[in-house]
């Protein structure tokens, strides 16, 4: 890994996202999704836990609002799935290797080959450049995009979902285990949008409510033409700051986009907010 440079630093500062090519290498990027494959082979759902990922809002309400299964994984690996897989009582419409859309929330914490990758010295020594005194992990993912069906995410800010007080102390960690192209479903960002703070923020709902979380505030309508393509190779790294806005198209490719990422909170002078669908739990110094 090269070092990283000031004039990166400044662009990170000035985007809200910083691109390294080539941070890991292709041994690191397939033991990863060798891991994940035993983790696969091993899967059991029971059929009331089998949730159906979306990052739309109405969505997120009924699919992750009703599940304790999605609100309790923050310290356990669990499995989340692409939309139309499942029929009406919670059965496989195809297989279910290639149904699945992420797996999260704690894969830091459990597997010893992504706790290596998350507390790898050249993470530290990046994060140490970041800025990061007190680093702790707060949740990680592996999301597969799968060929074809690979759902779109919609405009968001990492913040809305993992909320501190103060805002900035959040960062993603999104490293490319497949070629990440425009065709595959990269990242879009808008240059710049982590300086305008949060409009919408997902909370636990208060007991008794009909879904579990809900949201505060509203996400604004954003300029297409503001986003601008990401595309990065295999073993790549995306520094993504908590309010930089970004998204990504659905995958339509014969090919899949597999990706590990995490995300870091600098814990020094910072309240994680006790409202956030993650609760924080096993903090691991990164």
């Amino acid at each position: 890994m090269a070092s990283v440079t000031q004039h990166q630093m400044q662009k990170f500062r000035e985007d809200g996202f910083l691109v390294l090519e080539h941070f890991f290498s292709p041994e690191e990027c397939d033991s990863m999704r060798s891991s994940i494959q035993r983790i696969l082979d091993g899967m059991e759902v029971p059929p009331h836990c089998r949730t159906e990922f979306s990052t739309k809002e109405e969505e997120q309400l009924q699919a992750q609002g009703s599940s304790d299964y999605f609100l309790t994984s923050g310290d356990k690996i669990r499995f989340f799935f692409e939309k139309g897989v499942l029929d009406e009582r919670g059965n496989f419409l195809i297989a279910k290797e290639k149904s699945v859309s992420k797996i999260g929330h704690a894969l830091h914490a459990h597997d010893p080959v992504f706790k290596q990758i998350t507390h790898s010295s050249k993470v530290q020594e990046l994060g140490r450049k970041l800025g990061l005194e007190r680093p702790v992990v707060v949740q990680s993912m592996y999301i597969f995009k799968q060929p074809g069906i690979g759902g779109e995410v919609t405009p968001h800010q990492d913040a809305t979902f993992l909320h501190t007080e103060p805002l900035g102390r959040v960062l993603g960690f999104w490293i490319a285990l497949e070629d990440a192209t425009q065709e595959n479903g990269c990242l879009w960002f808008i240059p710049g949008s982590h300086t305008s703070g949060i409009t919408r923020r997902m909370v636990r709902a208060a007991q008794g409510a009909s879904t579990c979380v809900e949201f505060v505030g509203s996400e604004p309508a954003y300029d297409d033409s503001k986003f601008i393509p990401v595309p990065i190779s295999k073993g790549g790294l995306i520094v993504i700051h908590g309010e930089v806005v970004h998204k990504s198209a659905m995958n339509s490719s014969a090919f899949s986009r597999h990706v590990y990422t995490f995300h870091v909170m600098e814990a020094e002078g910072t309240n994680w907010s006790k409202e956030n669908c993650c609760t924080l739990v096993r903090l691991q110094a990164s």
